[in-house]
């Protein structure tokens, strides 16, 4: 079983990566592994609605996003951390889930997700939520906390003062964990994973309807 972590804010060691590193900590300590994928600096390209992944199943350009859309087997579960940008994540992060996830829909259904958010003051829950989207749209199950996953300070220092924060960050690691193991039991033990309907779209405006 493996976790990848995505740590979606340009600072690589900064008061995303401490809350994702915690939640990261946890699910080694119970047998989890893991992967923290750091986006780096440079900007990401943002879906450009050609089609191309419709065809091969990943996004035509060349980079980290196709990599990661390749290697999508490998992981049971997803971790998105970002800081709050004006009440949302990063725009780098969003045109990485953007193309991320609108490739490989249907290759995400069943793993779970989770979303960690890291804040100076105010902005977490509304980042929180428009993260949660992702995984809702895919049928991935979303790990919960006890308490929505999210970090407050402006540098790693206070956030490692978060005695809350940190605890919610260990939570959300232990939760993750143990439901990957019965996940992990139930497909021992003969449980399949849902056999879908064909997916329906329909548009909402129409000249005729049936």
């Amino acid at each position: 079983m493996k976790v990848l972590l995505i740590n979606g804010s340009p600072n690589q060691t900064g008061c995303t990566y401490t809350a994702l590193h915690e939640v990261e900590t946890t699910l080694q300590a119970n047998g989890i592994e893991t992967e923290l994928l750091y986006l780096g600096k440079k900007p990401i390209a943002g879906c450009i609605a050609c089609g191309a992944c419709m065809n091969t199943g990943h996004c035509f350009r060349d980079d980290l996003v196709q990599e990661i859309q390749k290697r999508l087997d490998e992981f049971d579960a997803i971790v998105i951390g970002s800081p709050v940008y004006c009440s949302a994540p990063t725009g780098q992060l969003v045109s990485f889930l953007n193309r991320l996830f609108f490739a490989t829909e249907n290759r995400m259904a069943g793993k779970l997700g989770a979303s960690v958010v890291s804040c100076r003051r105010g902005g977490a829950s509304a980042t929180f939520e428009q993260l949660n989207q992702y995984f809702t749209i895919a049928n991935m199950p979303i790990v919960a906390s006890q308490y929505w996953n999210s970090v407050h300070g402006f540098t790693p220092d206070d956030v490692r003062k978060d005695k809350e924060g940190l605890q919610t960050m260990r939570i959300l690691g232990q939760n993750m964990a143990w439901l990957l193991k019965c996940i992990e039991s139930g497909r021992k033990n003969g449980v399949r994973k849902p056999e879908y309907e064909p997916r329906m779209r329909t548009h909402f405006i129409q000249d005729k309807y049936e």
